[in-house]
């Protein structure tokens, strides 16, 4: 049982009915339509779903980050106890970076090539805390080495272009430790890398979180990352959460279509045999423009009923398991 299974401290970050809502030239795109969950210290959330679900958009709200055509609502958005939405903009900006950082998915586009990796990394911490710029620098240093990064004191000298894509990852890595969080959003950061990097950086991630008790929002695409690093699962689909549950509990007794779908299109060693199609989720996305009624899987579902043309509940299947949806999986019964 995950340690986080019973947990009854006050959640380190709680998301009630988020939306994001985008103007276009065709009407309001429901980016993010009233999602909730929670991240306890310590804990690896991995958000996941297919591209155009609402992941980044999710991401860039809580970092207060949204584009200038995006609007933000929330109930309620509390971070360590206070509600992030009644803050000011100097508040809000004293947190960001600070006590909730963020590592994006492409590090060339994140980092600034007209000054150095020193520069960029001291940056932040001379920002938020009263240090000298040796201490900053030492602590870049420190964290340089720590994930993984050869040479650290001679390399604040260069730029991001003289270092591969790897190295420059494992930068932006460095970077969101500079302050010590307590939340760090890592926003598919292994995408453009190749499979090797790629598990090295997912592991260096896990046991930095572990060391350092921080907790993490893992978002990506890839159902094998999530198996290997979360402990609770978040399924988003069409701008909503269709299924939260612990990491486990998830992948052995999935309650959602969609997620069934998702596991299904996984190979299997040993039952998928060489030359055998892999199984599809049939259908498209829908448009999340103007206005929207009912289940939004609902067209792509072999389960999809008349009374899937309202609005689904987000009903509990177990004390950390919930579902949106009206018919889900009986409860015992696995893929």
């Amino acid at each position: 049982m995950s340690q986080f299974e019973n947990s009854t401290q006050a959640p380190l970050l709680e998301v009630r009915n988020l939306q994001v809502d985008l103007q276009t030239p065709r009407g309001t795109l429901h980016a993010v339509r009233g999602i909730d969950f929670s991240v306890q210290r310590g804990e690896m959330l991995c958000l996941v779903g297919e591209s155009g679900c609402g992941k980044s958009m999710t991401s860039l709200a809580l970092m207060d980050l949204l584009p200038r055509n995006a609007q933000r609502q929330a109930d309620s958005l509390r971070f360590k106890g206070v509600d992030l939405l009644s803050l000011g903009r100097r508040q809000r900006a004293s947190i960001r970076g600070n006590e909730m950082s963020m590592i994006f998915q492409e590090p060339m586009t994140s980092l600034n090539p007209s000054y150095t990796l020193g520069e960029q990394l001291t940056e932040t911490l001379l920002a938020h805390r009263k240090v000298s710029r040796s201490a900053a620098r030492d602590r870049a240093v420190y964290l340089m080495e720590r994930v993984g990064i050869p040479q650290a004191a001679d390399r604040l000298r260069q730029y991001p272009h003289q270092l591969s894509g790897g190295l420059r990852q494992r930068i932006m890595i460095a970077m969101s430790l500079m302050c010590g969080p307590d939340l760090i959003i890592a926003d598919e950061p292994t995408t453009a890398l190749d499979v090797t990097i790629q598990a090295q950086i997912l592991r260096m991630l896990r046991e930095l979180q572990q060391e350092l008790g921080m907790a993490v929002i893992f978002i990506t695409h890839d159902l094998g990352v999530v198996a290997r690093i979360a402990d609770r699962v978040a399924v988003m689909y069409a701008g909503q959460v269709v299924e939260n549950a612990p990491v486990m509990e998830l992948f052995h007794q999935p309650q959602h279509p969609y997620t069934r779908g998702l596991l299904g299109c996984i190979p299997v060693s040993g039952r998928t045999l060489p030359g055998q199609p892999l199984q599809t989720i049939p259908g498209v996305v829908p448009n999340l423009t103007g206005p929207q009624q009912g289940c939004a899987f609902r067209n792509r579902c072999n389960q999809c009923q008349d009374d899937c043309n309202q609005n689904p509940p987000y009903l509990p299947v177990s004390a950390r398991h919930q579902v949106r949806c009206v018919r889900p999986l009986p409860i015992g019964e696995g893929l």
